[in-house]
């Protein structure tokens, strides 16, 4: 990397109150109810959701509260391996000075197993506003539309993903993880199985120990479709704070299996023959007197308004492909239609589509945005749905009629990308994305996966020379 951070607080003007508005006495409580913690894990996701960052000792937390960090604005030029990529235009920008990171209100906690505290840090530039490259600053900007026109966004995310044995198997791939309590291995689907979590629970247990020392609620917890696959429920709350929630939950959980002998990966697609992992967006949006406004009419309808914003994202999804699924690895997931819709779909009740409105009392209404993967960055995902909605609200488009039966069925539309590529390549041009994320961001997170394209396309596979090296 061609920049470099401060190793401490360099003179920045000293104040009470970090313009993200988290509070000094926030740090004090933390350090009172912590005597022993010596280490906090400052964490600023990039484009990737990877937290980047630093661990600072004790004495250092007042400081963070106080004075911010300075962290370079040129992490957000990097591809997911950390290189720079020269064509974000975020690489030595000003000599590579650095912008000044502070606290997410709220966000400081502490993980038990690990014995640190961790706080999630935001990137603001030097005359205090936000940085406009940051993820989670275009979800604020498009929060803040939604408010201005009288609406609170609400959400929470589904989070899918495998527990897998730290080292590969005789047949140098990876194996579903051994469970905790017993060391037996099973390679069946056991989808919903009670006894596979009872099995996995010193695991499981340490992990709901430690999301409630972190100030995280998780819900629900499942055995998913494929072998050593789970889902985890969050929250349903205000929508920064559940993709906040997200960052969060796949540090823990992956900090956590490490201490149990495992590896916990959020790739989309880890395993060719088995479901993909995905992350799944609940949406819905609140008026000034916290009333949903999603509840269904008086005659059991579904709200107009909510029919609005499903056709508003029906018509942007082809356009935003390339943050639902951002890696190569992304689009393996809808080779198979297991629970992967890559359409633009709305049905009610039916798992089979993009959008899809679960069968839930008419005063909680709300839907669910199925197409993500879990690879995906929870405040992009979040930014564009939302932006997309208040588009259709802002229109009244209409979402045509919901689909029924198996959608997988369906043909793919034509109007969506078949491709990593073609979605980098329709991301590029369009003027939805450039408006949602900013002109600078959208070029920043094309120029990136760009680069990560090209990185790939140049990566002659063990597979490709077993299928073509001496044949052809």
């Amino acid at each position: 990397m061609k920049t470099k951070s401060d190793t401490a607080a360099d003179g920045a003007t000293t104040t009470d109150a970090a313009p993200t508005g988290a509070s000094l006495e926030e740090a004090h409580a933390f350090l009172e109810r912590h005597p022993d913690v010596q280490g906090i894990d400052v964490v600023m996701p990039d484009f990737h959701g990877i937290g980047r960052g630093k661990i600072i000792r004790r004495h250092e937390l007042e400081s963070l509260y106080r004075n911010g960090r300075g962290m370079p604005g040129s992490l957000f030029g990097q591809d997911v391996a950390g290189d720079d990529v020269e064509e974000s235009g975020l690489i030595l920008v000003d000599g590579g000075a650095d912008m000044r990171v502070w606290p997410v209100p709220g966000t400081l906690g502490y993980l038990p197993k690990v014995g640190r505290g961790q706080v999630l840090v935001e990137m603001y530039e030097a005359d205090g506003s936000p940085f406009e490259v940051a993820p989670r600053t275009a979800l604020l900007n498009q929060i803040a539309r939604a408010r201005a026109a009288g609406y609170e966004p609400m959400g929470a995310f589904e989070l899918e993903f495998y527990l897998v044995d730290r080292q590969p198997g005789a047949n140098g791939r990876r194996m579903p993880a051994t469970y905790a309590l017993t060391g037996r291995r099973s390679m069946q689907r056991n989808t919903m199985s009670v006894d596979e979590l009872d099995e996995m629970s010193p695991l499981f247990e340490a992990i709901y120990e430690a999301a409630a020392a972190s100030g995280l609620t998780f819900e629900s917890l499942i055995s998913e479709y494929g072998p050593g696959q789970y889902e985890l429920t969050i929250r349903y709350r205000d929508l920064i704070r559940a993709a906040d929630d997200v960052i969060l939950a796949k540090r823990l959980v992956r900090t956590i299996a490490r201490r149990f002998g495992v590896e916990a990966t959020f790739m989309a697609k880890p395993f060719g023959q088995e479901a993909g992992s995905g992350m799944h967006l609940h949406l819905s949006l609140g008026g000034e007197d916290g009333r949903n406004l999603f509840a269904d009419q008086p005659d059991g309808s579904l709200s107009p308004l909510m029919l609005h914003a499903i056709g508003g994202i029906r018509k942007t999804i082809g356009d935003t492909m390339l943050i639902l699924a951002p890696y190569r690895n992304s689009w393996r997931r809808f080779a198979s239609a297991v629970y992967s819709p890559a359409s633009d779909s709305w049905g009610v009740e039916n798992r089979t589509v993009a959008l899809r409105v679960p069968g839930l009392p008419g005063a909680t209404r709300h839907f669910e945005h199925r197409v993500a993967g879990v690879d995906a960055n929870p405040y992009l995902v979040g930014a564009i749905t939302l932006a997309g909605a208040l588009d259709g609200i802002r229109d009244q488009s209409y979402p045509g009629p919901a689909a029924e039966g198996n959608n997988y069925e369906a043909a793919r539309p034509a109007g969506l990308p078949r491709s990593w590529i073609d979605a980098i390549d329709r991301m590029d041009g369009s003027d939805f994305v450039k408006r949602t994320l900013g002109e600078r961001m959208h070029r920043a997170f094309v120029a990136v996966k760009r680069a990560e394209w090209q990185r790939l396309e140049l990566d002659v596979s063990d597979a490709e020379w077993e299928l073509y090296g001496f044949v052809v």
